[in-house]
């Protein structure tokens, strides 16, 4: 049960930093949260990455669904198993790499989503 509320509340962080993907897509002067926080608007190539990053979360979101038996598995249960264990180490990798952005303002709001991610996917990965 606790996994599956890690679930919920996973798929509902990943929902909002998709949320804020799409702004910055849509031109949302928010850059310097993300991707290293050098622009205000993202440039064009950015806003691909923005768009891959949406395409991620969703993957991400299914993972961690199906991992705690929320949704049904389209791929084999090891596979979303060692998924999960991935996006752990995958989430670890962004606490750091964001504690390290040159954005004051992206260390700032990025860091903790990046913790808050990781430790949910932990809690999923033990389910």
């Amino acid at each position: 049960m606790i996994d599956q509320i890690a679930a919920v509340s996973a798929c509902t962080v990943l929902a909002v930093l998709a949320l804020f993907q799409a702004a910055l897509i849509a031109g949302a002067p928010l850059g310097r949260l993300a991707w290293g926080g050098q622009h205000d608007v993202l440039p064009p190539g950015l806003k691909v990455g923005s768009t891959v990053s949406i395409v991620l979360y969703v993957l991400f979101g299914y993972v961690a669904l199906a991992a705690t038996g929320l949704v049904p598995l389209v791929v084999g249960g090891a596979l979303i198993a060692t998924a999960a264990w991935v996006l752990v180490a995958y989430f670890a990798l962004g606490i750091l790499m964001n504690a390290v952005s040159r954005s004051k303002q992206e260390r700032l709001v990025m860091t903790p989503a990046a913790i808050v991610l990781a430790g949910l996917f932990l809690v999923i990965a033990l389910g």
